[in-house]
């Protein structure tokens, strides 16, 4: 169980520090989204690739740190149920949902999105506008990057969750850590 365990605080420990890389793209995100307001209201200038550029960089953060939103637990819910739960009714309600809901959603987002990343990476898709951002098919690989880290949180918290309803809580020294830093 120790190397199940531990591939869990491996999964989790990347989503981590592919969270808190992404994270600096929210800064860049708003210094350039208040540069774009500023050329275009105060000079009258406008430069597409600058306002492309915003979209890409809320795409990567949306897409690239799902796994990071999951690992501490900050997606939406419901907690109709969960809420005031056992920690065990928890742990089942979390296998139950990574295994029925989350992995084959993946699954089928990464089967429904790998045509269409490998038919923009064949033309090496580009904006549509001459001025902007001519790669498209680099925005286009979130779409697999998302369910991939998606998928393997989830087969972390499947495994957490496994190890807490067998009776073996999952001890994580880095989580205590993880928490104060946010």
């Amino acid at each position: 169980m120790q190397s199940v365990a531990s591939l869990a605080r491996a999964i989790d420990a990347l989503n981590e520090l592919i969270g808190r890389a992404i994270a600096w793209l929210a800064l860049a995100m708003v210094l350039i989204q208040v540069i774009v307001v500023v050329m275009r209201y105060v000079f009258g200038l406008s430069i597409l690739m600058m306002q492309e550029s915003i979209w890409y960089m809320h795409s990567i953060i949306f897409l690239v740190a799902a796994g990071y939103t999951l690992l501490h637990n900050a997606h939406v819910r419901v907690d109709i149920l969960y809420g005031g739960a056992s920690d065990k009714l928890k742990a089942k309600i979390d296998l139950f949902g990574v295994i029925i809901i989350l992995l084959p959603v993946c699954v089928m987002l990464w089967w429904v999105s790998w045509p269409y990343v490998v038919a923009a990476w064949k033309v090496r898709e580009g904006s549509v506008e001459v001025s902007g951002i001519q790669a498209v098919y680099l925005l286009k690989s979130c779409m697999l990057i998302f369910s991939a880290t998606l998928a393997v949180q989830g087969i972390s918290l499947a495994i957490k969750s496994l190890l807490i309803v067998m009776g073996l809580p999952f001890q994580d020294p880095e989580q205590d850590n993880r928490s104060s830093k946010l």
